[in-house]
């Protein structure tokens, strides 16, 4: 009996440490995700060791809220991100970010209700704050010279200075989150054993920008967070008059063709969505006014800074400014807006951006639209590549695009990236890396180079042309997503094998995109013949 109760034992034993070994097998060790620290001038930490992050699936049943939630993309203590991991010993050289402005004051108002009490004046004892918010202010705050701005940009306020916001202005949070994807980038790229030389100034940075106020200083909180105390008279500003960023690109006839059918899509649908009617036949009859005049107003622009801001939902006043509004007492629940509201309109946005995913009538209008900018960011990554003969300070090691939801929800989308990244929230941020990797053939170039120009004593001009024949397979680039590396989610790279000992996208993949291959979905092979074809 004894013998027979210690065989079951045994055998329990074995079955269980079966499983435990079967399991382990199928474990994933990933990387603790950096730390931001909330202290001043604390490090970021990092290992260079370049991991192929797994995106988490979605839930079947997506929350709207949960959504409307990631746009806020309030301020928190941690933030994981992925930019500057790579291979051992491979060169970054240079970055390219395009950055949606911060958390903003809403451009609509909904009528019959009262204004969403927001002060834009910025001080390091409100909430949200950062260690750099106090030394952002008292440098933007200086007078100074702005000789490598655009002279169109010297009127436009650096610092959101409002008690009552303005329409679309900058708050408080938007300078936040920009100072802390800044702070990230600077973990990223300049701490530890820097990337980036330790000497990187403001002639080596780049910012472009729209007028808007917003995506100035949105701009310049980033630079503030990236390069503290950094030279304003020194940083290269550059205005786009354009949205897209499409500088002398952007007549394009057929853009605008694709952009009005992708409309009257957004529209049939809406029209079709009765669920959608019914809330907002609830909402005008809350506050009073006619459907038609509720719609017009877009009032999910106005409820989301609400949610953002912690903000009870409006409610019908007396007039349209409130001034009659009584403070001592609440309005019943019937003359108020609601969360479900908002989780209604949410809905109907969600389900238009998957059906917009398999028209596809937003994608070609997204293509015309981001290409201009994308050739741009080609161009520039070719020039560092090739060791730009002009001074260092021609041609930037950062080009930083501060721009707006409609410039880089059409990005993403000619990327490929449209269902990876979603819509763009607050203060998102895509970043393209271009690396260079270390190579046997490169070190023989070197020696090379160095015999050839001893003997013809032509040490500048033969170091120039072998450096532009540089091979193009030692070059390499990253597309992230919010700190989230989607490079093998982009068109260009989808099908490049990802395990392997050089887990990057070659740089020639992303060039012939650009300039070739991006033009499938509407038949054509450059951007010109694209623009002015005259079919659908």
């Amino acid at each position: 009996m004894l013998a027979r109760n210690r065989f079951i034992l045994l055998l329990v034993v074995g079955v269980v440490l079966a499983v435990l070994s079967y399991s382990v097998q199928y474990l994933q060790l990933v990387p603790v995700s950096p730390v931001e620290s909330g202290r001043a001038g604390a490090g970021v930490g990092k290992s260079r060791k370049r991991v192929n992050p797994v995106l988490q699936t979605p839930p079947a049943t997506p929350d709207p809220l949960a959504g409307a939630h990631r746009y806020c993309n309030t301020p928190n203590r941690t933030q994981q991100t992925w930019e500057g991991h790579s291979p051992a010993d491979y060169q970054l050289l240079s970055v390219h970010v395009m950055i949606r402005h911060g958390d903003r004051y809403p451009l609509y108002s909904i009528p019959r209700t009262k204004k969403p009490p927001i002060d834009c004046t910025l001080s390091p004892n409100k909430w949200p704050s950062h260690p750099l918010l106090s030394s952002f202010i008292s440098d933007m705050s200086k007078d100074g010279q702005t000789d490598n701005w655009d002279a169109s940009l010297t009127s436009v306020a650096r610092l959101p200075n409002h008690k009552a916001c303005e329409m679309g202005e900058l708050t408080q949070t938007g300078v936040v989150q920009h100072l802390r994807n800044g702070q990230v980038l600077r973990g990223a790229y300049l701490r530890g054993p820097p990337l980036l030389p330790a000497s990187l100034g403001s002639p080596q940075v780049l910012l472009e920008t729209t007028g808007k106020s917003r995506t100035l200083q949105s701009g310049l909180a980033l630079l503030h967070g990236l390069l503290p105390g950094f030279s304003r008279p020194a940083l290269k500003v550059r205005q786009h008059w354009n949205a897209l960023f499409c500088g002398r690109a952007c007549d394009c006839p057929a853009r605008q063709r694709h952009l009005e059918a992708e409309q009257r899509r957004q529209y049939r649908l809406r029209v079709a969505d009765t669920r959608l009617d019914r809330a907002y036949v609830d909402m005008a009859t809350a506050l009073g006014v006619a459907t038609r005049v509720l719609r017009a107003a877009n009032p999910v622009d106005a409820l989301l800074c609400h949610l953002c801001h912690g903000l009870l939902f409006p409610c019908r006043v007396a007039d349209g400014n409130g001034a009659n509004a009584s403070s001592s007492s609440s309005p019943p629940a019937s003359r108020c807006l609601t969360l479900a509201h908002l989780a209604e309109i949410r809905r109907q946005q969600e389900e238009d951006e998957r059906e917009r995913q398999g028209a596809g009538l937003y994608h070609r209008y997204a293509v015309l639209a981001a290409q201009p900018y994308l050739e741009r960011s080609a161009a520039r990554m070719e020039r560092v590549a090739r060791g730009n003969p002009a001074p260092p300070s021609s041609e930037p090691l950062v080009a930083v695009a501060s721009a707006h939801d409609i410039t880089m929800a059409p990005l993403l989308s000619a990327l490929g990236l449209e269902g990876a990244a979603g819509f763009p929230s607050f203060a998102a941020r895509l970043v393209m890396e271009l690396w260079r990797r270390p190579s046997a053939a490169g070190a023989r170039d070197r020696v090379g180079t160095a015999v050839e120009e001893k003997r013809k004593g032509k040490e500048k001009e033969r170091g120039r042309e072998l450096r532009a024949k540089r091979s193009q397979d030692d070059l390499f680039v990253r597309v992230l997503y919010n700190g989230e590396d989607l490079t093998f989610h982009t068109t260009f790279c989808r099908a490049h094998p990802r395990h392997t000992h050089t887990p990057l996208c070659p740089l020639g993949k992303f060039l012939r995109f650009v300039r070739t291959d991006i033009f499938r979905p509407l038949n054509a092979t450059s951007y010109q013949e694209a623009c002015h074809a005259t079919g659908p």
